[in-house]
């Protein structure tokens, strides 16, 4: 069959999918509509504030570098929202007679039907406008445009069949909590260029927009301001090379829709091979504690490396930890108690531990005969916690020290993480015990309906009450530093501060053990609601 002859079917099914979807609950269309509404107006308004940037002296960077940004958006968005386009997936084409010339002209064709492909044009339309000056630059405008949807619509193409088998396994699925991640680091970078730029001007884009207009598909933009001033051959290399790197990606995409559809899918051989490997892996459990407290160690640990959730929100903690630190210290504006950060990203992990477990916490539960078993349990979780959280919070302290070249207050910084620490692991504990709500296994939420009150109160009661339970070594800082020989003696806060969060751990262990036991019943009902 022809592309011609199958494109508008491609169309029609795409539109197909999209009516049916709306139909299938008035939550679902209601979501749709709204999400749909607030991207147009957000491109709508995108789109004049682009034009007014006509102009200006740095109108190009911002430009280059918004449909760089806009470009990466295109290539992650398959990894992280698999779920968001079911015609992302080829093996459901498998079964039929199509080549794979003919259905990437199709699917290209189907693909620029949505919200994205016409956020997307409206950007690349105000970045033209915004450069553009004189007939034959809006001329190159009008290829420039096409060029870069087609690249962008070709890269989410190509990394979706490139992955395609991961992203279709529940794995896959899983892989798109670490969204949160993205999001989060994002918005540190984001929010660190915002305040060079608010300090420096636009200016501080040239260097980069120099290099990124040399990068398909902020070079098809550079080549209308080539064009605009004069540049007819620098135009036409950047032409060349967006036109080049969406020929590059047509083809890369045809080679993994052709393996897609040739070869066996690897997924669902038997894995006898790795399955004796891992079962014959003892090296973690050999570097363990003996007995309940290695055990609970070892598959708490496990938890943080295979749980898609779990390892979600450990790598957001540890990613936000050493960024808020790290870029204060950089940009000059920091202190080495922003090093504290670290600690009590990390530390909120302690919070609803049997949440966590979901409802496999019943195997918990059954070894858990009295308090002494509950302490044990506990305090294992809280050594498995440690076992990262310690090397991990004084490398983050020295680090910012060292940028700050502070030294001087390195230990009393160290000292207020040590404290901070074994006080959200004593509130963590208790809310544990007290609090304890459930996380969905499947989706993006990480509360169950109805359990979001329960979730509030523990995390961030649990938190104002680490802050106050700080207080005494907080105020034993603020007493050294202002006193007038106190700066001699604050090499103290750090064997203070780290005997105060050992013995504030060991507290809260002990309250929180008896609660656990009794409450074994409720806490099993709670954390499998989801």
């Amino acid at each position: 069959m022809s592309a011609d002859a199958i494109t508008p079917v491609f169309v029609r099914l795409k539109l197909s999918l999209l009516r049916n979807g709306l139909r299938q609950s008035g939550g679902r269309k209601a979501a749709y509509i709204t999400s749909a509404v607030f991207a147009l107006l957000f491109a709508a308004l995108q789109l004049i504030g682009l034009i007014a940037l006509r102009g200006h002296a740095h109108a190009e960077s911002v430009v280059v570098l918004a449909v760089a940004v806009l470009g990466l958006g295109w290539a992650v968005m398959p990894l992280f929202f698999p779920s968001g386009d079911e015609t992302l997936d080829p093996t459901r084409l498998v079964m039929l007679p199509l080549r794979p010339r003919p259905l990437v002209r199709a699917l290209l064709t189907a693909s620029l039907v949505g919200i994205g492909p016409l956020f997307t044009l409206c950007l690349l339309v105000g970045s033209v406008v915004a450069v553009a000056r004189g007939g034959a630059a809006f001329a190159v405008g009008v290829v420039a445009v096409v060029l870069a949807l087609l690249v962008c619509v070709a890269l989410a193409r190509a990394v979706a069949a490139a992955n395609v088998r991961l992203l279709t396994s529940r794995k896959g699925r899983d892989l798109a909590v670490l969204s949160g991640l993205v999001i989060a680091v994002g918005a540190q970078i984001v929010n660190f260029g915002a305040q060079r730029i608010g300090a420096s001007g636009l200016g501080e884009l040239d260097p980069a927009a120099g290099v990124l207009q040399w990068v398909p598909p902020a070079s098809a933009i550079g080549a209308v301001h080539a064009v605009s001033e004069g540049s007819y051959g620098l135009a036409a290399a950047q032409l060349a090379l967006t036109a080049g790197a969406l020929v590059a990606l047509l083809a890369l995409w045809s080679r993994h829709l052709t393996r897609l559809m040739t070869s066996p899918d690897g997924s669902t051989l038997p894995g006898a091979e790795s399955a004796a490997k891992e079962r014959s892996s003892t090296g973690l459990a050999r570097l363990l504690p003996p007995g309940r407290t290695g055990t609970v160690m070892e598959r708490s640990l496990r938890y943080v490396w295979r749980d898609p959730k779990t390892k979600a929100a450990w790598v957001t903690s540890l990613a936000i930890g050493l960024i808020v630190p790290v870029f204060n210290a950089w940009q000059g504006t920091g202190s080495v108690y922003f090093a504290c950060f670290a600690a009590g990203m990390l530390g909120i992990q302690m919070y609803n531990q049997f949440g966590q477990d979901t409802s496999a916490f019943w195997i918990v539960a059954m070894t858990i005969s009295s308090a002494r078993d509950a302490y044990v349990e506990l305090r294992a979780r809280a050594y498995a916690l440690l076992l990262i959280t310690l090397p991990y919070a004084t490398l983050v302290t020295v680090l910012t020290t060292a940028m700050l070249g502070d030294w001087r207050r390195l230990p009393e910084a160290l000292g207020l993480s040590f404290a901070l620490l074994g006080a959200m692991l004593a509130t963590g504990v208790w809310t544990s015990a007290r609090f304890p709500y459930s996380i969905p296994q499947e989706g993006y939420k990480n509360v169950a309906p109805g359990q979001t009150g329960l979730a509030w109160i523990s995390i961030f009661g649990g938190m104002m009450a680490a802050a106050l339970l700080c207080a005494p070594v907080i105020a034993l800082t603020i007493w050294l530093n202002v006193s007038a020989d106190g700066e001699n003696w604050t090499w103290l806060l750090l064997p203070a501060g780290t005997a105060y969060g050992a013995g504030l751990t060991a507290a809260g262990l002990k309250l929180a053990a008896p609660r656990t036991a009794r409450r074994l019943p409720e806490i099993l009902a709670a954390v499998s609601k989801g």
